[in-house]
């Protein structure tokens, strides 16, 4: 059976509340009964209740984060600046992966307000936020993870991937290079559909310069390494002379696909750049130039915007913050 908060009192002979505030506002114990109603909740195995402190608070101590792909290296540093954050605070990090399923997406949204999480940090999949303005308006903080908001209407922390895209293909075109192959998708995905935008504004401003795109299913190694293989299929006079990659994963896998038979040569044939500058960037077998985003502080960033409207829900008006891209030049674009 589990020993309750009455079982602790009997035990240290001191009362409920006595044991609440030790729990809650440990200040207002003498520090005798603090210790000796602690050694007791040791002794006993005393594991507090937090659903029912939940339902008295009306919202839980935890925040909900749902990123696209926890497989990729990039959202694993967003969850840790987040879990740092939150940590701060006195909170934890419900960390929900959408696998790029706009349905799953969907059902950790459900599972995060049935649980009364404090918030919802998310990276959402699609263009609709209908679900998370609703969550929003029952009491729900919600703040878009490296995604822009469409309008001022919620809290989003996101890096200008035009202006990355933009910076991807302006140096592979600084290089001498004009066949241009832009990977990645699906193009619903608006972090690619807006690093696609930048390198077509790139391309639009050289003279001769071109840009194939080249559309994945997924934002997956074994999706770059397919569109690598493909790539590699073609005669020389028909493949690209550079790529761009809409991140690191799928960078890393049309690197393996184009140097596995050591036909072609990187950056000296093609010249190749990814996005996000993980850590498996540098380590390549090539190490990968890239654009880097400050994962980790948008993590932090977003966090503290949930906080500060969760502790001011009528006065909180919703922020937009937009870090700028930094690229970051190795050896696959630079022989």
């Amino acid at each position: 059976m589990a020993v309750s908060v009455r079982d602790v009192a009997a035990a240290a002979g001191v009362s409920v509340g006595t044991v609440s505030n030790v729990l809650n506002s440990p200040g207002k114990v003498a520090a005798a009964t603090a210790d000796r109603v602690l050694a007791v909740i040791a002794e006993l195995g005393f594991v507090r209740n937090d659903a029912a402190r939940q339902l008295r608070a009306g919202r839980s101590r935890s925040i909900g984060l749902v990123v696209l792909d926890v497989r990729n290296p990039f959202f694993t540093e967003v969850a840790r600046g987040a879990e740092t954050r939150a940590a701060e605070a006195g909170m934890t990090v419900l960390l929900g992966n959408s696998d790029e399923n706009a349905d799953q997406e969907l059902a950790y949204v459900d599972l995060f307000e049935e649980q009364r999480v404090h918030g919802v940090l998310i990276s959402p999949l699609g263009e609709d936020l209908t679900r998370l303005e609703r969550l929003r308006s029952r009491g729900t903080p919600v703040v878009l993870v490296d995604r822009q908001a469409p309008d001022r209407s919620v809290s989003s922390v996101a890096v200008d991937d035009v202006a990355g895209g933009r910076l991807a293909a302006a140096h592979l075109l600084a290089q001498g290079r004009r066949r241009l192959a832009f990977v990645g998708g699906p193009a619903g995905i608006r972090q690619v559909a807006d690093r696609l935008a930048g390198a077509r504004q790139a391309v639009a401003e050289t003279p001769g310069a071109s840009l194939e795109v080249i559309e994945t299913d997924a934002l997956t190694v074994l999706q770059g390494r397919a569109a690598g293989e493909a790539l590699r299929a073609r005669p020389t006079s028909e493949r690209p002379d550079a790529v761009f990659a809409a991140n690191d994963l799928l960078a890393l896998g049309v690197l393996q696909a184009l140097v596995m038979q050591g036909a072609i040569e990187v950056p000296e044939d093609i010249a190749l750049i990814g996005y996000d500058d993980i850590d498996f960037a540098a380590a390549a077998v090539v190490p990968l130039t890239s654009i880097r985003q400050p994962a980790a502080l948008i993590g932090d960033t977003a966090v503290d915007l949930l906080l500060r409207e969760a502790a001011d829900p009528e006065g909180f008006v919703a922020e937009q913050i937009v870090f700028q891209p930094e690229l970051v030049v190795r050896r696959s674009t630079s022989g």
